[in-house]
């Protein structure tokens, strides 16, 4: 992201896993947990969204971390299609628990990386300790069975978003009660939109 990213690697059921991390320039007050998209279709742990994500979680206070999914850049194994991944996510928040057991946790996801985080989610609040705030962007609804979420859950999604409809969001939303931001004009990967989820995600955590 910056010359401030550091790569670190952990080991995980299929292999070894390539992290990222990004340190605020102040004492932390969070951890932020990100996942990115779709390892089959390109996603990595760079992708724009991932990273604009990381910046404004990091201009929060929070130290942002991220991972390659299984079979993305130099980490191991091979997809599963979200199992595996989850598992491999809670293995990373394992990790830096154990550095800041203190801190409040937020998660975000874009795409495929929403379905591991709200899954993850899922597993944290059976375990008692979930995170106090997800932010999903293109939020995997109608791709992939997506579970419900905590009401204070922050939705933005592109209105022109091809790959994941806005009405299938929508569709899973309502039953749960859930809003919704919708990005007027932004397709999918949110080109030149890209500083409205920095701003929604900043607004949202300072109000």
């Amino acid at each position: 992201m910056n010359n401030q990213t550091q790569q670190f690697f952990l080991t995980g059921a299929a292999g070894k896993l390539e992290c990222a991390i990004d340190h605020p320039t102040t004492p932390p007050r969070g951890l932020a947990l990100l996942g990115h998209p779709h390892p089959l279709f390109g996603g990595t742990m760079d992708n724009k969204v991932v990273q604009t994500l990381a910046r404004a979680f990091v201009a929060l206070g929070y130290i942002a971390i991220r991972m390659n999914f299984r079979g993305v850049g130099q980490s191991e194994g091979v997809h599963d299609e979200g199992k595996g991944e989850t598992d491999d996510m809670a293995l990373l928040l394992d990790h830096m628990r154990q550095q800041y057991p203190d801190l409040p946790l937020a998660m975000g996801g874009f795409s495929f990386g929403t379905f591991v985080q709200a899954h993850l989610q899922q597993r944290l609040i059976a375990q008692g300790t979930p995170a106090e705030r997800l932010i999903l962007v293109g939020t995997a609804a109608g791709k992939w069975a997506m579970p419900d979420v905590p009401s204070n859950t922050i939705l933005i999604h592109g209105e022109q978003d091809d790959t994941i409809p806005l009405i299938d969001v929508l569709d899973w939303a309502r039953p749960q009660d859930l809003p919704v931001t919708v990005i007027p004009g932004a397709d999918h990967f949110f080109h030149r939109k890209l500083h409205h989820i920095k701003n929604l995600l900043i607004q949202a955590w300072r109000s």
